[in-house]
């Protein structure tokens, strides 16, 4: 179980050093769609706070990885509960 939640808070790094990534290479001149800002908050929920305060990438990643490590949580404590009620 704590190897899965591992890769969950692995999978949420990854995810917010990509987005960090892409909006640091994206051009500051061509806007960026609102189907990538909605794709972006909706896989990095801290980049919902960042719209109102600055937030540093490095803080995003860890608030990511901790957000995806407790959805790592619960669905490992949902699988057992229905694992058991087999």
């Amino acid at each position: 179980m704590k190897y899965r939640i591992a890769v969950w808070a692995i999978v949420g790094f990854f995810i917010a050093a990509g987005w960090g990534v892409y909006f640091a290479r994206a051009a500051k001149v061509i806007p960026t769609e609102p189907i990538v800002y909605a794709l972006a908050r909706l896989t990095c929920p801290i980049a919902i706070a960042g719209s109102y305060y600055p937030i540093s990438l490095y803080l995003a990643i860890v608030a990511n990885m901790a957000t995806y490590a407790l959805v790592g949580v619960a669905v490992e404590i949902l699988r057992r509960q229905l694992g058991h009620s087999r």
